[in-house]
């Protein structure tokens, strides 16, 4: 007889919200259900536990199972738990589905009403993976590399003080282009294009272009424009010294250093992708409509 292979389902939630906890032991409960086995972080095992004993037995992550067994993430919150998730798996070739319980819920996949038909379609691995472009971020001071992480969404020079200016010089592949006042820069990939870029008046860039965006915040300058690049371009953000201003750089709102005048902050493509498991392969422009919930009606189409 052939040993029953043992299939392990990451499931990654805000387990201090109540709604959020209550669709993470749903989410457990269908994968035991289903014949699969629930894996969770450590810091939420107790919470789901005390709300379902009978998950007595669940899984943790890195101590029970390793991130290279993981098959699938299910992803139970907003985009914040999305962008958590990322950084637990990044390196590993795990897709991750998001259930959205938050406001926009821009990455996610489905609605907390689904999660039974989610489940199944994970376990069944009916789904289409969607690879997702990442950004390498280095800090420098002088010739050393004194930080170095990455971003999904958006890495964000900002002004350290409120009431002082950030004044930088913005670099294209290793090129002077501007130098102004602000309160920072955000740089972001496509699939940030629609979050802090998208909020600062950048344009929403549909994520099948291989390209990189800046947009300066807040900037006294006439030449301050948002600007798109290609995959092969380099972004650098120097804060520069003669107003002995600090910064603080920020990537996908979670990993963060402070920037100390002269400070460089160096951006471009990462070789490391985030995978997103897709349930329904609908049109971009779809998902913008159903996000943002843009106004289409008397939309015929077009003509036969």
């Amino acid at each position: 007889m052939s040993a029953v292979v043992q299939r392990y389902i990451l499931v990654v939630s805000h387990a201090a919200q109540q709604a959020t906890l209550e669709a993470a032991v749903e989410v457990c409960q269908q994968i035991q259900a289903q014949g699969a086995t629930p894996v969770l972080r450590d810091l939420e095992v107790a919470a789901v536990i005390s709300h379902a004993p009978e998950l007595a037995n669940l899984l943790v992550l890195d101590k029970d199972v390793s991130v290279s067994k993981i098959e699938c993430a299910i992803v139970v919150g907003g985009d914040g738990t999305i962008l958590r998730a990322a950084e637990l798996l990044r390196g590993a070739a795990v897709p991750m589905l998001g259930v959205n319980l938050g406001h926009v819920g821009f990455l996610a996949e489905t609605e907390r009403d689904t999660i039974t038909d989610t489940v199944a379609r994970v376990l069944a691995k009916d789904y289409d993976v969607e690879e997702r472009s990442t950004l390498a971020v280095r800090v420098k001071v002088g010739t050393e590399v004194v930080f170095e992480t990455w971003a999904l969404n958006e890495a964000t020079v900002e002004k350290a003080s409120r009431e002082r200016m950030l004044e930088v010089i913005i670099e294209v592949d290793r090129r002077p282009l501007s130098s102004f006042g602000c309160d920072g820069v955000v740089m972001s990939t496509p699939t940030g294009s629609t979050a802090y870029s998208f909020s600062a008046g950048g344009p929403v860039v549909w994520p099948t272009v291989d390209a990189m965006i800046l947009v300066p915040l807040s900037a006294h300058a006439l030449f301050a424009r948002p600007l798109v690049v290609g995959p092969d371009s380099i972004f650098a953000v120097e804060i520069l010294e003669r107003r002995s201003g600090h910064g603080v750089l920020w990537c996908d709102g979670r990993r963060t250093r402070n920037l100390p005048p002269g400070a460089r902050v160096v951006v471009n493509k990462s070789d490391t992708s985030v995978l997103l498991a897709r349930l329904h392969p609908e049109a971009f422009t779809d998902r913008l409509v159903e996000k943002f919930d843009l106004p289409v009606t008397g939309w015929r189409g077009p003509a036969a």
